[in-house]
């Protein structure tokens, strides 16, 4: 199965990224994952079901490790059982 996962973390900074932005968008821009955007408002990443679930674990832990006070994250299944999924 292919998952998308969206997020973003908490608080903002429009002056400058926050240590947990940069942060998250390290451990995205790591993962195995096919399809990653990283905004300054949002971010998407793409790939399958394990390496997005695994992204997301570290993502979380680090991000709030880091001092995000908030993280959102949405994830969506895009692609049919057996596509994808590594």
């Amino acid at each position: 199965m292919r998952l998308r996962v969206e997020f973003t973390t908490e608080p903002f900074d429009l002056d400058e990224a926050p240590r947990h932005a940069l942060v998250a968008r390290e451990v995205i821009e790591a993962a195995e994952l096919d399809a990653v955007d990283v905004g300054p408002f949002g971010n998407t990443a793409e790939g399958g079901a394990d390496a997005v679930l695994t992204a997301v674990d570290a993502l979380l832990r680090k991000a709030l490790e880091a001092g995000a006070t908030r993280v959102s994250l949405q994830v969506n299944v895009v692609g049919a059982a057996g596509e994808g999924d590594k």
